[in-house]
């Protein structure tokens, strides 16, 4: 099992889809890693001989991969939300920050929906006063 930037590529795929498992290396790096190494792509990684796997953890050492690019994410949004600028507040509510609708989307970054509703007259009446909790709006 061929092991790059601490992760365990799986056995059984290409070597260019192999190493889009690698977190911070995408379709684009994984073309400038094989034109580095001038390892084939469409060879297995369970085929490829110690010396492709060493050229391979080199080049790859020059891209910011798995845990130094989460870092380096996570300083970046904590900076943006320290200086308060509207990205860094979009960030700290849990809201898309790159001006895409949240009236009808947005369920990925805002989560299960919550009904909101009104309080029916008769039910106002038979109580008395505002309801809370689950007998809302029957």
């Amino acid at each position: 099992m061929a092991r790059i930037a601490g992760v365990d590529l799986p056995e059984n795929k290409r070597v260019d889809i192999g190493l889009t498992y690698i977190y911070g290396i995408g379709r684009s790096n994984v073309a400038r890693v094989i034109e580095d190494t001038k390892v084939a792509p469409d060879k297995r990684i369970k085929d490829l001989t110690e010396d492709e796997i060493n050229k391979i953890q080199k080049s790859v050492e020059q891209f910011k991969v798995e845990g130094d690019l989460r870092q380096q994410i996570e300083q970046d949004i904590k900076r943006l939300e320290e200086i308060g600028s509207y990205r860094g507040l979009r960030h700290k509510k849990g809201l898309p920050a790159r001006g895409q609708r949240t009236r009808s989307n947005a369920r990925t970054k805002r989560g299960k929906r919550k009904t909101v509703g009104t309080v029916r007259k008769e039910v106002v009446a038979k109580t008395g006063g505002p309801v809370t909790g689950a007998s809302k709006g029957a």
